[in-house]
């Protein structure tokens, strides 16, 4: 009896603290807290009443969108990042007919009887950052009822935890919101939920029966029916679990055979055990790295972008599969268009151009583990596109589409074909190899190295120099190539020439141990071969071209492909010879973009333009869809919300603004803006951590770890601080 009087007033001392906070509406970060990061918790004090004012929680793989309707129901989605439906032959976007969809598992509402929110006003949801966790308080004092919710970092389980003072009956439901797909609920269950989507064994032969869905279980909960457990009596405490999964089954029996023996063991563990264990990797995620801007309100927000994005990010980061840009797995509904949660404009295919963005960011984050289901996925496709290329052209090498879904597969590009967007366009295995090299270059990797790295640069440098002829000089003839999605079936276009230029010069330095010399020699070949990078004199002032030739090319979109010298393959820029083409070359580019999947908040701060940057990115990091009530639901663009490419650029841009790096060269604020502050520690290559602290435009208490690093550092403050 003490003991639960004690449990009691605790209770209601927690709530007399957390029901005088209920004000902040959250794009605004709190004023006190007990760490900084504690500051950029999202709070709100008025309920939803749809996905629309959603929070998402995640565990690198399973994904919540969670929001409370009026009446106090507690509602989400569920979604992973495996679950990928069949195309369905109704679709009106084409695109999505071509990937499959990646669909929501299904959508939970939990209620709780005599609500309090039916006569209260009182009302608080907070996303706790440090603790990866949502935490829900409804009403005040005896009829007060919390929620926490959260997906455990290192089991795939999703719990709900309710308290009250007072004894309430609890209901769960699994509500039937996807017309035209619906999923299947197992009938005659003990006091649990069971429900499955299954792919027929007709559809593409990647999906053809693959099944997913979960399980739902509670102490003290009875089937009402199939679709609902609710409580028998009332109580002051429930844990409800969901268990989701993905496995190709042939039916559903044999799904769920696969997942009870899962759910059995988890269930072995204690909650408290795993709480714990999972609160202490999220405080391990966000130690890795940080960066805290302040000196006035818009740098506040420029943090709690950055800070939410990678939450996001790695909310999502470490499933089967990679991001997808065009909404992760957070997709909400949108009734305007008539559009569910399982839509999302440009499909279910994977563009390279746009998923890079929120993988670039991963280095100086340190949040390396997140950047391997898209290596993992691009080295799986390697050997079908390799076949598909000595099919098509008679010889050896790969490359990947800039479209594709997540099995790959290339459709035949000879010279006759006709042009397009995506159409002759080589240039993604080059970023990605690029990107390989320096996930090798911060990590050591070396088993990474050898059995993802090499295999992939190889395929790709050997395509371009077996798929091209020579010109008359002996050198490499990219003929026809994209210039990206730029210009279409141009000659010796930049992007291909600034990759084939950076990645091979780095390939020939890899050790011994995974390169062996003939290999080395080929390449070496190869790269006398290169052509040089197109240039032209413009008003007197030397800038790059996206193409060699007259510029008369027609243009189909708004990027600027002879910036991918500077970035993403870095061979101009601060620290590096000429830098004054590049910045003449950016100062006279054509297409001029801030947010979405264009590079130009980053290409800025490569070449040290501090006003640019923080101008784009500040416009990045703040660009809220206006529908869309959570701060990093970013705004569709071009391409569709939550618009994760956006979030990326932001993240990296801002990364470039204090740290940027050339083999060990550290270069520190290289284009820091006057009148901002930071605290900051972010990664930089060979397993090193760079942190410190920017006040007035000065750099203070740098570490660097390991200490023999520091010889390595370079202070560029003075020199491209803007004024």
């Amino acid at each position: 009896m003490k003991r639960k009087n004690f449990q009691l007033s605790g209770f209601l001392l927690l709530l007399i603290v957390a029901s005088s906070g209920y004000a902040q509406q959250s794009v605004k970060p709190k004023l006190q807290s007990n760490t900084p990061l504690d500051a950029y918790n999202v709070t709100w004090d008025t309920p939803g009443p749809s996905s629309a004012q959603s929070m998402p929680l995640g565990n690198g793989d399973i994904g919540l969108n969670v929001w409370v309707e009026k009446n106090g129901d507690l509602v989400f989605y569920i979604s992973k990042t495996d679950a990928w439906g069949g195309e369905p032959e109704s679709q009106k976007d084409p695109w999505m007919k071509q990937g499959g969809i990646l669909m929501k598992l299904g959508a939970v509402r939990i209620s709780v009887d005599k609500n309090p929110l039916i006569t209260s006003t009182v009302f608080k949801q907070e996303l706790k950052l440090s603790n990866g966790e949502i935490k829900v308080q409804e009403g005040e004092g005896l009829d007060a009822v919390s929620f926490r919710v959260w997906v455990d970092a290192n089991h795939p389980v999703i719990r709900v935890e309710t308290k009250s003072a007072n004894a309430k009956k609890i209901s769960v439901k699994l509500e039937n919101w996807r017309a035209g797909l619906e999923d299947t609920i197992l009938a005659n269950q003990k006091a649990q939920i069971a429900w499955y989507h299954h792919n027929a064994s007709t559809a593409d032969p990647h999906l053809a029966n693959l099944t997913f869905g979960a399980i739902i279980k509670g102490g003290g909960l009875v089937n009402k029916d199939k679709s609902t457990l609710q409580s028998v009596k009332g109580v002051t405490s429930q844990l409800i679990s969901i268990y989701p999964l993905t496995k190709v089954s042939a039916n559903g029996k044999e799904w769920l055979s696969k997942l009870e023996p899962r759910v059995n063991k988890i269930e072995k563990i204690k909650l408290e055990q795993t709480r714990l264990a999972h609160q202490q990797w999220w405080r391990q995620f966000w130690r890795r790295s940080r960066v805290f801007v302040s000196g006035d309100e818009q740098a506040k927000r420029v943090t709690q972008g950055y800070l939410l994005q990678r939450f996001v990010t790695a909310c999502a980061g470490r499933g089967a599969y990679p991001i997808k840009f065009n909404g992760s797995i957070f997709v909400i509904d949108n009734p305007a268009k008539n559009e569910n949660a399982d839509f999302r404009a440009w499909g279910g295919q994977y563009w390279f151009q746009n998923t890079r963005a929120m993988y670039w960011p991963r280095l100086m984050a340190g949040d390396f583990d997140m950047m391997l289901p898209m290596f993992n996925m691009y080295a799986k496709i390697l050997p079908a596109n390799e076949a598909q290329v000595q099919q098509f052209y008679h010889h050896g090498g790969a490359y990947f589409a800039e479209t594709a879904p997540f099995w790959g597969g290339l459709n035949y590009m000879g010279p006759e074909v006709k042009q397009n967007y995506t159409n002759h366009y080589f240039t993604p295995i080059l970023e990605l190899s690029m990107m390989m090299l320096d996930y090798y270059e911060y990590t050591g990797n070396a088993s990474f190295a050898k059995k993802t790295l090499v295999p992939v640069a190889t395929a790709g440098l050997q395509f371009f120099d077996q798929h091209f002829k020579r010109d008359d000089t002996g050198k490499l003839l990219l003929d026809p190539d994209n210039a990206i999605e730029m210009f279409w079936k141009v000659h010796n276009p930049a992007p291909d020439i600034a990759g084939l230029h950076a990645v091979l010069s780095r390939m020939l330095k890899l050790p011994a141990s995974l390169v062996d010399e003939k290999t080395r020699s080929g390449w070496q070949k190869f790269y006398n071969e290169l052509p040089p990078l197109p240039m032209a004199d413009n008003n007197g002032k030397t800038v790059l071209l996206p193409y060699t030739g007259p510029q008369t090319a027609k243009s189909f979109n708004s990027e600027n492909p002879e910036l991918y010298a500077i970035y993403p393959f870095r061979l101009y820029g601060l620290g590096k010879p000429n830098l004054e083409v590049a910045i003449n070359t950016f100062n006279a580019r054509k297409q001029r973009s801030k947010g979405c999947w264009v590079q130009d908040p980053i290409q800025a701060a490569m070449i040290g333009d501090a006003n640019t940057t923080k101008e784009y990115v500040s416009y990045t990091l703040t660009r809220k869809d206006p529908n869309l009530k959570f701060p990093a639901f970013w705004d569709k663009g071009n391409d569709y919300a939550p618009d994760e490419d956006n979030g990326g650029n932001g993240e990296n841009g801002l990364q470039q603004m204090l740290m940027q790096v050339d083999g060990k060269k550290i270069m520190l604020l290289p284009a820091w803006p006057a009148g901002w502050d930071a605290d900051f520690k972010l990664n930089a290559p060979y397993n090193t951590t760079v942190e410190g602290k920017v006040e007035k435009g000065k750099l203070l208490n740098l570490k660097v770890t390991p200490a023999s690093r520091m010889a390595d550092v370079v202070n560029l403050t003075k020199n491209n601080q803007a004024k």
